[in-house]
């Protein structure tokens, strides 16, 4: 029951004051299937490009933390190819910093914030750690061209014509259910 009535509060709040560049929704009328979108940030390789997520909340929320990974492919040291994401705040005590006072948006935050500033002295991706610390380049190259690749939109909210202009962050608004999928987007929506 705690869990319902504090996701329900977590929506509100996603909904009417949204972190930027972030958005989050029900997936499909189930409170604990959650689906968001993060913006790559300005001036970062993930610039230009929409980051969908799944977010499984569990019966023990807000004593358990939510359960994140990416369904767009990101070239990034702290996140594996099945989207997996290696940050402290989606782990438990001892070895994580998950605490009941964090919720969806400020973990959504942080996941923002590691996509800008990765930590290649924790990384999930050996591989792709080495060549962040050794030869930025090749990685900046490497993860603005998958970034471009998969995470590009190739239409926007409005008819879904390519070459149609995405609107700006300020002229987004609450979009109910515009493709059927009975899931209630708030702001940005994938379209097929």
């Amino acid at each position: 029951m705690q869990r319902a009535s504090r996701l329900k509060r977590e929506l509100q709040m996603l909904s009417t004051e949204p972190p930027p560049g972030i958005t989050c929704w029900q997936n499909d009328e189930q409170i604990d299937d959650l689906r968001a979108q993060i913006v790559g940030g300005s001036g970062t390789p993930y610039e230009g490009g929409l980051f969908s997520l799944e977010i499984k909340v569990p019966e023990r929320y807000p004593f358990e933390p939510p359960n994140i990974r990416f369904l767009t492919p990101i070239y990034h040291p702290n996140i594996d190819n099945s989207g997996r994401i290696c940050h402290d705040a989606l782990k438990l005590p001892p070895k994580g910093a998950w605490r009941p006072s964090l919720n969806i948006s400020t973990v959504l935050t942080s996941i923002q914030l590691l996509m800008a500033e990765p930590n290649p002295d924790d990384p999930l991706m050996a591989d792709i750690s080495a060549e962040f610390k050794y030869n930025k380049h090749v990685f900046l190259e490497k993860a603005r061209k998958v970034t471009q690749e998969h995470a590009v939109q190739k239409t926007s909210l409005g008819v879904g014509e390519p070459g149609t202009p995405t609107p700006s962050r300020s002229s987004l608004s609450a979009v109910n259910d515009p493709v059927g999928t009975g899931s209630v987007c708030l702001g940005f929506r994938t379209l097929p």
